[in-house]
This record gives C-alpha cells, structure tokens and sequence, in this order.
C-alpha cells in the first residue's frame, strides 16, 4: 500500500512539472527573424539569394513574409518551402509513460535527443527522398498556423493544470487546416514520396514501438548509465543514434548504417566495412552511412577561426546538419547567414501525436519559421553529421572535408581527420562491426565519460 501511495504521488508530481513545462516552453514560435536580403543564405548545401535593389532585412515570420518585393518572392518562397520540408522533433507532452519513470513528457531535459533525432530525419530524407524533394504543403503552414499554435498555447494554460489534477487527456485542438486537408491528384512518384515522409516521421513517434522515438532512444542510453531526465550531451547521443540504427528492424532501414567517429578520427576502412557488411547475407548492394564527428570547436567558448569550417561543412548537400547548441539549450543548426547560424529550435512543447493512425496530422512536424543565433553564441561542443549513398559518395566526401579542414584551420591540427585503415590497426581493441552485448564498448564507454565532462548542461 506504502509503494502504491508512493507511485500516485510521483505521478502527480510528474503532472504538475509537465504542466509548469508547458507553460514555459509553449511560447517560441512567436520571435521573429530577420534575413538580410543583400546576402547568400545557406541551407543544407543549398544557397539561395534574396538581393534586389533595396537595401534592409526582410523577416521570416507572420505578415512580413508576405509582402515582400516580387523582385524577390520567388527564391525567399523557394527557401520557405525548403526549411519548412526539414522535419522538425520537438518537446511533447502526453505520451505514453517511459518504461521506468512516470514522465509523459521530455520537457526541459530531451532536446539534445530532439535535435540528434533532426539530424537523423534529415539523413533519412535523403536517403528515401533526396536533397531537391519539398513537402508540396509547406506553404500553408503559414503565419495563420502560427497565430493559431499561440492561441491554442493560451488555452492550454489553465487546461493543463486541470489535467494535472483529474488525469484527463486534454483533447487535440486542430486548425482548420489540419481538420480539412485537401486531397490532391498525385503521380506516382509524389505518392510514393508521401508515404516515405509519412514513414520516416512515424519512426520518430513517442512510444515505445518507433524505431527512433525517444522511448527507444532512452532504452538505449540506459545501457550507457542513462535515465529518462537526465541530459544527453551530442557526443552520447551520437552513440545512442548508431545503436538505435542498429537495432531498427524495419526492412526498409537495413540499407541504412550509422558511423561514429573514434576521438575526432573517421577510419576510413571501419566506414566501408560498415557500407558493405550487406555481402555477408548475399546482397550485392552496399549500404549507405551517416558519418557523426562529435567535436569541440573550442575550450569553454567557439573559437571563432572555425567559423569558416562550419560554414563550409553547412554547405555541402550531403551534410545532414549539426546536433549543437548554445549553454543551456540545444539547437539543431542546418544553415548560415553571414555570421548567423540558421537553426530549428526543439525548445516548444506540442501535444502528443499518435502517429500509428492513418493520416496522421504532419503539420506539428514541421517548423514555420527559422531561427538565428550568432556563431559567437555556438556552444563548443557539438556534433556533425554526414551521409554518403555509396563507397564512391563516401570517398569523394572524404576528400573534399579533408581539403576544406586542411585550408580553413589555422592550428597546427585539424579539427577532426580521415585515416586510412581500421580503428584497429591504431591499437584500438574494438572493431566497429563486432558484436557487443552492452551498448558500448570499454573504450566508448571511457570516451563517453570524458565527453560528458566537458559538454555543456541543458535545462
């Protein structure tokens, strides 16, 4: 009876802190971000020009989206319609319980999962979709959807605490939008593109049966010490990230793999061994790779003589983007500006949505608007992410970073390297494609601790 006291009390807690969370991290959307028009914006590899004549800034959100010079219109649409593709993993609230705790939400302690599993949408993306494929609805999540969102984050004020008493499940408020999507004449290349979008988000689903959602990935940091609250660093969640992939059943990801560099080295050899393990169950084909590079651009803050790197590593089209941050707060950094990273921001608590249900409403998967921060802002410590389809891909990939590390570091040693040969040749005890009964070997689990020490703490 005592334990059973004990388990209402700690559910009632976890309600009150959800609701509290809620309430402090549903107000996002709102700030407005201004893009100057007289430079290159750069996106996941794509650029795009918003000069005219005019000199100023233009802004990104609501109303002043809408009106800007049509001189201009047609390639700031063509960046909205980009951004807003790129799938987009934020706080939830009211999901199922995670095995071992009473928490229904993530709330003030996932975003560094929320952004590692950004990164990971995006490598799928192109994967299944590739680099040039946009929603065909991203410009209807418009300023309209934001003001609705605020709206329904005012009701959700006083809702939520009436839920954190009578354990009723507040129910979904959909726009207009969400309740009445138009059906459109799709060909057959646009249909099979949806399902794919549709798949890849339903993997990042909160329960505990998506191969990505953030059940899963939490049961694989238990292995490594962690628990459900804890915060997550971007070099752990790398790891978390490559087991997960891993451990994913679903037929469609086994031409997948996730490489994780070994001390800001990428051995060239582990790589293709990763690509080509396909040969040991009789399939000619290789398989793609997600390279994770976990580095620090610095000591306690960026140093700045890397601006040019991450600029350069934003650039390429088979960069998935960055799992990073400033202290504090973790951000998912996908594009520059001038000296101006563009980024999704997790830190906006929406409801939980089941996306086991045919036509899931995607609209909360997608961001309306992009963020900036000033790279004297970045957090030191951070994690870069690359996809290569092919060995041919992963080769030229190797090359063109090498070069680009070679001529933008101005230290004696580059910020990470490419070797040739396997991690055990260098006197490193475990192979990447051993067998491992724990999540991570001694020695990932020694470099793991090190990192943790170093990385910055998320509220």
């Amino acid at each position: 009876m005592e334990a059973t006291g004990t388990d209402e009390v700690e559910k009632i807690k976890s309600k009150f802190i959800s609701a509290w969370h809620n309430m402090k991290y549903s107000w996002v959307l709102k700030t407005k971000t201004y893009f100057s028009r007289n430079s290159p914006v750069f996106l996941l590899g794509r650029c795009y020009h918003f000069k005219t004549d005019e000199s100023g800034e233009l802004s990104t959100h609501g109303s002043n989206f809408d009106k800007i010079n049509m001189e201009i219109s047609g390639n700031v649409e063509e960046f909205r319609k980009d951004f807003i593709s790129r799938i987009w993993l934020t706080y939830r609230e009211e999901f199922p319980q995670i095995k071992g705790s009473a928490l229904t939400t993530d709330c003030g302690w996932g975003c560094t999962l929320r952004t590692g599993q950004m990164l990971l949408a995006q490598g799928l993306m192109l994967h299944f979709l590739g680099r040039a494929w946009v929603w065909p609805d991203a410009l209807d999540i418009d300023s309209s959807d934001s003001e609705s969102w605020t709206a329904h984050t005012v009701k959700k004020l006083t809702a939520s605490f009436e839920a954190s008493l009578t354990a009723e499940r507040e129910p979904n408020i959909l726009s207009n939008h969400h309740q009445g999507t138009l059906k459109r004449n799709c060909d057959d290349s646009e249909m099979r593109n949806e399902v794919y979008h549709r798949k890849i988000i339903s993997w990042f689903g909160d329960s505990p049966l998506a191969a990505f959602g953030l059940h899963q990935l939490i049961e694989c940091g238990k292995k490594s010490g962690k628990i459900a609250g804890d915060w997550y660093g971007p070099a752990v969640v790398a790891h978390i990230l490559r087991k997960a992939v891993e451990e994913a059943r679903d037929p469609e990801l086994q031409g997948v793999t996730v490489y994780v560099a070994q001390d800001c080295t990428v051995y060239s050899s582990d790589v293709i061994d990763r690509q080509c393990s396909f040969m040991d169950s009789g399939k000619a084909d290789t398989k793609a790779v997600i390279i994770l590079v976990p580095v620090r651009l610095g000591g306690e803050r960026t140093n700045m003589d890397y601006i040019e790197f991450v600029k350069g590593i934003l650039s390429l089209e088979y960069c998935v983007g960055i799992i990073g941050g400033k202290p504090k707060q973790s951000y998912y950094f996908a594009g520059f500006q001038d000296d101006s990273l563009i980024y999704m921001d997790p830190h906006y608590c929406q409801s939980f949505v089941d996306v086991s249900i045919k036509d899931f409403p995607l609209e909360s998967f997608h961001c309306p608007s992009p963020k900036k921060m000033s790279f004297k802002k970045m957090d030191p410590s951070c994690t870069i992410g690359f996809y290569c389809r092919t060995v041919q891909d992963f080769e030229k990939a190797s090359e063109e970073i090498t070069k680009m590390l070679k001529s933008s570091s101005k230290e004696k040693y580059p910020l990470f390297t490419f070797v040739e040969g396997h991690s055990r040749d260098y006197d490193f005890a475990s192979s990447p494609l051993r067998e491992e009964n724990d999540l991570f070997s001694e020695d990932e689990k020694k470099r793991l601790k090190r990192f943790s020490t170093e990385e910055f703490v998320l509220l």
